[in-house]
């Protein structure tokens, strides 16, 4: 999740673009999706394909990922002064170096990549310690400040780009520079998950989720997934996780394992029922991660359950560039399954969107150009 947004609602149907073309190598104009309103549906245009700066890169778009957090892009949650309009939307992308600007290796022609999704600045103290997320100059984000992939080519700062193995499936990919990525900063940088942990994971059925269960257990964890839909519990299950049927919270008993609470909770809904229930049942000593906001929403907390419990609430953010590396290499490893719950080209996007809204996915979706 890459700025921890609230969950998407509203704005309706996406335009039907016909039957869509993808531009052909060097051609100079392009159809895509560009947001020209925020919090209204993309609108399908013909425009200009970029041509990189100094230090920029021309990306031909393979796929791109579909998910919430999209979405919330698209209504304008993450938007500011900074933020233009139109805007091509879609920040995790997938696709090849077609041209670099003349301060950029050669060699990243033709290369494979996904890309780091904020905009940093490389040169703050936080970026040269290897902590990009929390970036003191931060740009803005893939998508929402630069042209991300619901079109077929992309300008983006170099230094944003991250290589990938060729044989690894773009559309498969997809779920490489967020879905995993923020998993693996949850685990690794976070919460610090290992073999003595118990983790619940609420919302675990949905884009980030799905692979949150999976490297929590690749860290050693004992996992259970929390969510309500009966699909979404039977891929937890299958997976290999302790699926929970979390439609009543006040009900739920906190003791999901023979041998105990939840050593660490993660929270992907972030809504007052989740939190109260992720605070009184983590175990003494536990961690409760929270990465999921809402602009209206203040949580109330007894501090005395902190306190007596030694518990610990962490807020997480995205993932540094090294991790979004390790989330590339776990998944063309095999250790990490990419879940994607829908693919489609370009005309079946809205019907994605919606899908998404209505919490009829299970995981992630994806947009092909191919």
């Amino acid at each position: 999740m890459v700025g921890g947004s609230c969950t998407a609602t509203g704005a309706g149907s996406m335009p039907d673009p016909g039957t869509p073309h993808r531009a052909p190598a060097g051609a100079s104009m392009q159809d895509g999706y560009r947001i020209v309103e925020w919090g209204v549906d993309p609108v399908w245009q013909t425009f200009e394909v970029g041509s990189p700066g100094s230090d920029e890169v021309l990306i031909q778009v393979e796929a791109c990922g579909v998910g919430l957090t999209v979405l919330n892009m698209i209504r304008g949650d993450l938007a500011d002064e900074r933020a233009k309009l139109p805007r091509v939307p879609g920040h995790e992308l997938v696709g090849r170096v077609v041209a670099v600007g003349t301060a950029v290796p050669r060699e990243l022609v033709g290369r494979r990549i996904t890309t780091y999704v904020y905009l940093y600045c490389g040169s703050c103290a936080e970026c040269v310690a290897g902590l990009e997320d929390r970036c003191l100059r931060l740009g803005g984000y893939v998508g929402v400040h630069r042209d991300g992939g619901y079109a077929p080519y992309t300008v983006l700062p170099a230094r944003n780009v991250i290589r990938l193995p060729d044989a690894l499936d773009p559309v498969a990919a997809t779920v490489i520079p967020d879905a995993v990525s923020t998993s693996v900063h949850v685990c690794r940088s976070r919460a610090r998950v290992g073999p003595d942990d118990r983790v619940a994971v609420i919302g675990a059925g949905g884009g980030v989720g799905i692979h949150m269960i999976q490297v929590a257990a690749m860290y050693g964890a004992r996992v259970a997934g929390l969510d309500v839909e009966a699909d979404k519990l039977e891929a937890i299950e299958a997976l290999g996780a302790l699926p929970v049927m979390s439609a009543d919270f006040a009900g739920l008993n906190a003791r999901l394992w023979d041998s105990g609470p939840p050593t660490v909770v993660v929270d992907f809904l972030g809504s007052p029922d989740s939190l109260g229930w992720a605070m009184t049942s983590v175990g003494a000593g536990g961690r409760v991660v929270v990465l999921t906001t809402f602009r209206d929403l203040v949580a109330v907390l007894d501090p005395r359950l902190l306190v007596m419990n030694e518990a610990s609430i962490l807020g997480s953010r995205y993932a540094t560039r090294h991790e979004v590396e390790l989330a590339a290499d776990f998944v063309a490893q095999g250790r990490v399954q990419p879940i994607i719950g829908a693919t489609s080209g370009p005309a079946g996007v809205g019907e994605i969107h919606e899908r998404l809204r209505t919490r009829r996915l299970v995981g992630r979706g994806a947009l092909s150009w191919a």
